[in-house]
């Protein structure tokens, strides 16, 4: 099985490598069109600021090419965010591939803390929506690090609470997201991460 990680200006990229290799699967670190088309499954994942992140992705002409993919995807943390309409944080126009735009924390209580960091629980929604996965089969608890989100909408999967619910994972046709990180979540992400790899494309 080919899995193409997608190369772009974004941190926190090998500690997905790593994960992947740790399960025995040697990914391709790739921005390239023809690499991320012919890869049986794609992650998209990292760390940084949207702005930048889509800079980098509009002069590699992976705006067009990540929405345009037919095989399974999985966006992680920045990369959930991405795949997304609009971001605050840079005000931004993303990938559109999720119609619902990402917001910024606003603090209600002195103890509310920007990022959001740390553990947290994941509440999986498979009766109020109509989009149903396996990605999240037996994922109690999972990491985040993260000062925007999306709100809960109709792609939410997964829901966990801090200041306000908002959309802990993703999921529209062959696209998946979570705002948190498998690769950082121990034996919980490494499950899920094999939950996606295990996934048949349609």
């Amino acid at each position: 099985m080919k899995v193409a990680v997608v190369k772009y200006n974004a941190g926190n990229i090998f500690s997905v490598v790593h994960a992947l290799e740790r399960m025995g699967v040697e990914p391709i670190l790739t921005d390239s069109a023809e690499e991320l088309r012919s890869a049986d499954k794609v992650i998209f994942p990292g760390q940084g600021e949207a702005s930048s992140a889509m800079h980098y992705l509009r002069e590699h002409g992976l705006d067009r090419i990540i929405p345009s993919l037919t095989q399974p995807v999985l966006g992680i943390c920045i990369g959930q965010q991405l795949m997304c309409r609009h971001s605050e944080e840079g005000d931004v126009d993303c990938l559109g591939i999720f119609d619902v735009d990402v917001k910024r924390f606003q603090p209600r209580r002195h103890e509310d803390k920007i990022p959001h960091m740390g553990w947290n629980s994941l509440q999986v929604k498979s009766e109020e929506f109509t989009l149903r996965s396996s990605l999240l089969e037996g994922t109690p608890f999972v990491y985040f690090v993260h000062s925007y989100y999306v709100p809960v909408c109709e792609f939410t999967i997964a829901v966990t609470e801090y200041i306000h619910p908002f959309s802990a994972a993703m999921q529209k046709d062959n696209f998946y997201a979570t705002q948190f990180h498998p690769e950082k979540s121990g034996a919980v992400g490494q499950q899920i991460l094999r939950n996606f790899l295990e996934m048949k494309s349609e």
